[in-house]
């Protein structure tokens, strides 16, 4: 007997296509989120006025509660910005935890040590101005979470640097990995976006990793090194 074409094309019920963390859904999952100590209040106002890319207290709730779930003492943070998730990773690794802050703009590394300050994490914070990619390539110890938040176009070459840096059982976790829906376009002119879709694939088909993307925000991938 032959299938109906319109069996042919159903959709199972539990990839819920219709549903969306946009709009409405997206403003109660913040308005879920506990209030926010003054700096960080402080640091998502002035990333907000001066457009400057932050993951934002949703996303960084995450990343403190995996740093947590597997007793992370050590974060490589790639492209660290004015520091907001470098916080959320120190407070989470704990006073003999160690975290590394990246990023290529002093000005960026300045501002961010006055957080850390007012904070009281600067001691467990090891600043870098230069080239994220080439500060990793140069440790030789493996770290409990790397984080990568570089320029998309270095996705793809972050993820040769980072295997023989990350212990057995830690996480890779890379941010904007959905690209505001752009990863989902047919035939993507970018080079922006061909590197994340790049990225997404060797990721998952990576022997070395057990990778997840999680849909909050911009796409949050959730690495476990096998």
């Amino acid at each position: 007997m032959a299938v109906s074409k319109a069996k042919k094309e159903s959709k199972p019920g539990w990839r819920h296509y219709n549903f969306t963390t946009a709009g409405p859904v997206d403003d109660y999952l913040y308005s879920m989120l506990p209030k926010r100590e003054e700096v960080l209040a402080e640091m998502e106002e002035y990333a907000a006025e001066r457009n400057i890319p932050i993951v934002g207290p949703a996303v960084a709730r995450v990343l403190q509660q995996l740093a947590l779930m597997i007793n992370a003492q050590t974060v490589f943070e790639l492209g660290s910005a004015i520091g907001y998730s470098t916080i959320w990773w120190a407070q989470a690794v704990g006073e003999k935890g160690q975290v590394v802050y990246t990023d290529g703009d002093s000005k960026n590394a300045e501002r961010a040590r006055s957080y850390f300050d007012r904070v009281g994490v600067t001691n467990r914070i090891t600043l870098h101005t230069g080239d994220a990619l080439e500060v990793l390539s140069e440790q030789k110890q493996q770290y409990d979470i790397i984080f990568n938040d570089v320029d998309k176009e270095d996705y793809p070459r972050v993820l040769r640097l980072v295997s023989p840096r990350l212990r057995k059982g830690g996480l890779f976790i890379t941010d904007n990995v959905l690209w505001s829906g752009r990863v989902a376009e047919k035939n993507p002119k970018d080079a922006t976006t061909k590197a994340i879709l790049e990225f997404n694939r060797l990721l998952y088909s990576s022997a070395d990793f057990y990778t997840t993307i999680l849909p909050l925000r911009d796409g949050l991938a959730v690495a476990l090194k096998k």
